[in-house]
């Protein structure tokens, strides 16, 4: 193997641990375990031997770890062990992370170094009893361009303090890197507002968020008028994935251009029934949107002209 390897890719892989030897690796640079659901050991002080370490991807890493991994594995406890492990590596400019716990990432929003690497975030909360995240502390996250949230049982809501905001950044758009989020079964959660700071989404999958009544709440937003004037939610959204939200009645108050979308699937969402594309999604390109029959049929449609318009852009589920 040598200790002249500077990479090392084991990423979606079923490696369950990784062994003792890596330590070996003493100019290790990139070191990518992205996606290795089944891996709930990664010995004690081995990140930390990596001297050299400049990019570490740790995305969809152990999920089924954080209740059963063993104490001496620094995914135990959440992974406060192994951002303390992360805080020593002078050299780290790219991280992407997977925490279990609330905690575990307070204290990794304590450290500027490594909120500056942060590249993307995956928070399983499963065994979190938390019910309100301050997502205002996302702000500080500049390189932040992935974000998923992931059974999070009591998660009932993704706090903005606007004011906050305004005060330290004298701009509504904070969240400009944001690219990619997934939520998933966050059963309480009741809208992911946050979403309106994030100009430059791309892709959103919601799934299993049986409480969610709006994507975009329009009454946090008239509580903040401000805004009013400034936001055009998801003008850059390519991917939109929403599935299994029972009681969702909108995405927005109002139709929306969506002048970007190419994908829009709708599955198990029966109360959504106002369309949130307007006419000018349809304009000069195919966008294709995936659903139930009887969900499109019964859709409630801006104007006659917008409904026609999208006509040749449904596809059925088989």
């Amino acid at each position: 193997l040598g200790s002249s390897l500077e990479l090392l890719d084991i990423s979606h892989t079923y490696i369950q641990e990784l062994p003792e030897e890596l330590k070996l690796l003493v100019n290790l640079k990139c070191l990518n375990l992205r996606g290795t659901g089944q891996l709930n050991k990664i010995p004690r002080q081995l990140i930390s031997k990596f001297s050299r370490l400049r990019v570490l991807r740790m995305l969809g890493t152990g999920p089924f770890s954080f209740d059963e991994a063993p104490e001496d594995s620094v995914l135990f406890g959440g992974g406060e062990v192994l951002i303390q492990e992360l805080l020593g590596l002078k050299y780290l400019e790219v991280l992407e992370l997977t925490l279990g716990s609330y905690h575990a990432l307070q204290i990794l929003l304590s450290s500027n170094k490594l909120k500056s690497c942060i590249r993307s975030l995956f928070l399983w909360l499963a065994g979190d009893a938390t019910s309100i995240v301050d997502a205002t502390a996302f702000a500080d996250l500049n390189h932040l361009n992935e974000l998923w949230i992931y059974r999070g049982f009591e998660l009932e809501e993704l706090k903005i303090d606007y004011t906050e905001i305004v005060r330290k950044r004298r701009e509504p758009f904070v969240f400009r890197s944001l690219h990619h989020v997934t939520i998933y079964s966050c059963t309480k959660l009741k809208d992911s507002t946050f979403l309106v700071f994030a100009p430059n989404l791309k892709s959103l999958t919601l799934f299993d968020c049986g409480a969610m009544e709006e994507i975009i709440s329009v009454g946090k937003i008239a509580e903040t008028p401000e805004m009013m004037g400034h936001i055009s939610p998801f003008e850059n959204l390519q991917m939109l994935h929403l599935s299994y939200l029972p009681i969702l009645k909108s995405i927005y108050w109002k139709p929306l251009p969506f002048t970007h979308l190419k994908e829009m699937e709708v599955s198990g969402c029966n109360q959504l029934e106002k369309h949130p594309l307007d006419s000018n999604s349809a304009k000069e390109r195919k966008v294709v949107i995936r659903g139930d029959t009887q969900w499109w049929n019964r859709l409630q449609w801006e104007d006659e002209a917008t409904q026609i318009a999208f006509r040749s852009c449904f596809q059925p589920h088989s």
